[in-house]
């Protein structure tokens, strides 16, 4: 295991430690628990948004913690679900009296921890509403997207909620544009290589050299085809068509494409994938409003990309459109 670490069992605190050295002027933890990530820029009166996951996926999940997007994290083990006392602690922080919206992906713990921390939190009288992120095609078929994971997806969900609630939105519309965002939004990812949890210092997978697998998670769950890795292009088209299918995406429609490098993938090798997803979707007639490009849901230093389009509207567009800044991403206005 080559890592630029200390103890394995310190290195989740420690990076905290140099995040939050690194940010105090947007971030700070809650009840001085390095585990409770929350903005240092409270709005009065605006709906508060917390998300939750474990460590090993930076950006995600607290890299969203900003103006524009999210209020608070609670922080995980390396892909490990944080506990629901530090979920109840973020949402108590964060909570400005217009009430909390959780906005996290479809994982067991992560699900039955959010639960309780939202009991806790109605105790306390403060409202909280969820929206589970299932974009990950891959796992799930379909008509059955509930069972699906939340990947990288999640991303324009985050973007579109906090846009909606820095605008004054209540925590109803807050929510309903999330779950908006979730149900058009679609995500097929592909691994070339494994990533090692510091702690348990060996490889959480195996894929072949020379081998690549279609649909793995980000944590290594199985994918739906293993393979020789291929050219661009055809891993591409491989990714890009179940995706296209499963809403599905037809001419005339405008979507948002993110093409996200999973931790150790080149920027260099994302835009010769886009170029073939551009290609596509203009065979297709899709229109395209905007391209994000880079590292947005990782996993460690996995090799590999995923892919995920977010079909638009009117009310999606002008979220999606709006600035936004956190220590890990920033967007100006579009559009001007």
């Amino acid at each position: 295991m080559r890592k630029i670490i200390n103890k394995p069992e310190a290195m989740v605190d420690e990076m905290l430690e140099g995040i939050l050295a690194a940010h105090s002027d947007q971030l700070a933890c809650a009840q001085d628990d390095l585990r409770c990530i929350i903005t240092s820029r409270p709005k009065p009166g605006k709906v508060a948004l917390a998300t939750g996951g474990g460590s090993g996926h930076l950006p995600l999940f607290l890299g969203y913690v900003g103006d524009g997007l999210l209020d608070g994290c609670s922080v995980g083990s390396v892909f490990q679900s944080p506990g629901a006392d530090q979920m109840f602690a973020v949402t108590k922080a964060i909570d400005q009296g217009a009430g909390v919206l959780y906005i996290f992906g479809n994982y067991g713990g992560d699900v039955m921890n959010f639960d309780m921390a939202a009991e806790m939190a109605d105790m306390e009288g403060i409202r909280v509403e969820q929206v589970i992120g299932t974009d990950d095609v891959a796992s799930g078929v379909r008509g059955q997207e509930a069972k699906r994971r939340g990947v990288a997806g999640i991303f324009f969900v985050y973007k579109v909620a906090g846009a909606c609630a820095a605008a004054g939105g209540s925590l109803e519309e807050v929510k309903a544009v999330a779950e908006k965002a979730n149900r058009q939004a679609r995500t097929m990812g592909v691994a070339l290589s494994p990533c090692t949890i510091p702690e348990a210092g060996r490889p959480t997978f195996e894929i072949a050299e020379g081998g690549m697998e279609i649909g793995m998670g980000i944590h290594g769950e199985p994918g739906i085809r293993k393979g020789e890795l291929r050219e661009a292009d055809a891993i591409v088209d491989e990714m890009l068509d179940p995706i296209l299918e499963d809403l599905p995406f037809q001419g005339g429609d405008e979507v948002a494409v993110l093409v996200n490098g999973l931790g150790s993938t080149p920027r260099e090798e994302l835009y010769v994938m886009y170029r073939r997803v551009h290609d596509v979707l203009a065979a297709r007639k899709i229109g395209v409003y905007h391209v994000y490009a880079g590292e947005f849901a990782t996993s460690m230093e996995m090799a590999g990309a995923s892919i995920s389009l977010l079909k638009l509207d009117d009310e999606l567009k002008n979220y999606l459109s709006q600035p936004a800044s956190t220590p890990f991403f920033s967007q100006p206005q579009l559009g001007k």
